[in-house]
């Protein structure tokens, strides 16, 4: 179990989906948002956007903090790749309605890029999780019904599959947590280019 020498986490996202599936494996990462302009990448590749955000938000936050040994900040950030669309949050409900119109009963591919710095060393690693998604058919009722639940509007892609939006998933091809937003095999993989097992980071349980 973790002690208080040991390697210690910073998460730099605001998604409590991330902090929740963090705190389930046994993790406590404290969180800081990096409050990075997204609006700066530009790329058609949903590899290469979901990774570039993750990236920036990782160092975002690593330069606001001292070289404190064992230190380890995480970053990440989801799109989803649909019929040549890279799409992200969506600006209003009449976008996040629309894209739920064309994406009824088809899929897409949730990518989501991580990125692990650690403060002491600077040595950082990344990688992108990708996991087919496949959407039930929905009526127009329900995308009506979904989108003023307000929960479209502030995810990847317009849903969730952890939330309201999971019934609305028939399946997924790949790992559930990388839709929600986090891999944690791919974060374990990670911690291990650092020489850090997950053991280590597992919080101290009376």
């Amino acid at each position: 179990m973790r002690t208080d020498n040991g390697p210690r986490l910073i998460l730099a996202s605001a998604s409590p989906a991330r902090l929740q599936l963090l705190r389930a494996a046994g993790f406590d990462p404290s969180v800081q948002v990096s409050g990075v302009d997204e609006s700066v990448v530009r790329t058609d590749d949903a590899y290469e956007m979901c990774l570039a955000l993750a990236r920036m938000k990782a160092q975002a936050v690593a330069a606001t903090l001292p070289s404190d040994p064992g230190v380890l900040v995480l970053g990440c950030d989801s799109v989803l790749a649909f019929d040549g669309q890279i799409l992200g949050k969506p600006a209003n409900a009449e976008e996040a309605a629309s894209r739920w119109r064309a994406m009824r009963g088809r899929s897409g591919v949730l990518h989501t890029g991580h990125h692990l710095t650690d403060l002491t060393s600077g040595k950082q690693a990344e990688d992108v999780g990708a996991t087919v998604v496949h959407f039930a058919d929905l009526t127009d009722d329900e995308i009506d019904a979904y989108v003023s639940s307000g929960e479209p509007l502030h995810v990847a892609g317009s849903f969730t599959i952890d939330g309201l939006g999971g019934v609305f998933v028939e399946r997924i091809e790949g790992d559930h947590g990388n839709v929600v937003g986090l891999s944690l095999p791919l974060f374990r993989r990670l911690l291990m280019t650092f020489g850090v097992s997950v053991p280590q980071l597992w919080i101290t349980r009376d």
